[in-house]
């Protein structure tokens, strides 16, 4: 049996919002495959982004366990799971957040400037993922010079140069015309089929969650099956 890449157990997050106590994930439980690509759908509120956030290590949760690959998520300091997360996790946009100063190369390089890589590692790597997104003719482009699909692919790029085992993508494709959504969706796939990233994605688009391998549906924090909460 192959060995989960994310296990959660009893995961929870709660929050005080006023005089409110919101819980937006509650003794959720679930296991992720290596390089599976994963499609998580739910109405507004129903904790995607919250359980999103805490996959990428953006957030920490209240209760539960969280290991992803060998680390125990749980157990890391706020300073601990920032070094994780610069490692080990690239996050996708719907608005895809790029630097309109910049260019392309720019901004996928964004990520490696704090980090101890030479200038030559450094071209090398933004060189190298802008060619695999399809767009090494469009390096020195700023984003009011690309289209909608060809800005995402440069967050795309920027997610990958790290080389983290995980994406996390939320609606990635929210703000795309139906072509360049496809185009996207298919450099997804092959992510995680041709290069071994473990992919958790975020839509409310069902034709999104199609492309994935597998779709599982939230509601009220809660992991459900036609209305009845499961264990995946």
């Amino acid at each position: 049996m192959t060995k989960s890449f994310i296990e959660c157990r009893k995961l929870t997050k709660r929050y005080r919002k006023g005089t409110i106590d919101v819980t937006p994930l509650e003794a959720l439980d679930l296991n992720v495959a290596p390089t599976e690509f994963l499609a998580l759908m739910g109405p507004s509120g129903s904790g995607k982004t919250t359980l999103l956030n805490l996959l990428a290590g953006v957030d920490s949760p209240t209760e539960g366990e969280l290991r992803i690959g060998e680390t125990d998520l749980t157990r890391l300091t706020r300073s601990q799971l920032t070094c994780w997360r610069a490692e080990h996790v690239g996050y996708i946009f719907q608005l895809y957040h790029l630097m309109p100063v910049l260019t392309a190369f720019e901004n996928v390089e964004l990520p490696l400037l704090l980090r101890p890589f030479t200038r030559k590692e450094r071209i090398h790597r933004v060189e190298s993922v802008l060619d695999l997104v399809g767009l090494g003719d469009r390096m020195d482009h700023r984003p009011n010079e690309l289209s909608g699909g060809q800005e995402q692919r440069v967050a795309i790029a920027r997610a990958l140069v790290a080389d983290p085992p995980l994406l996390v993508a939320d609606e990635p494709t929210g703000d795309l015309d139906r072509e360049s959504a496809t185009a996207i969706l298919e450099l997804l796939q092959c992510l995680a089929g041709d290069h071994g990233k473990t992919i958790v994605m975020v839509t409310h688009d069902p034709r999104a969650a199609d492309a994935a391998d597998r779709q599982l549906h939230l509601e009220k924090g809660r992991l459900v099956h036609n209305g009845e909460a499961v264990v995946p």
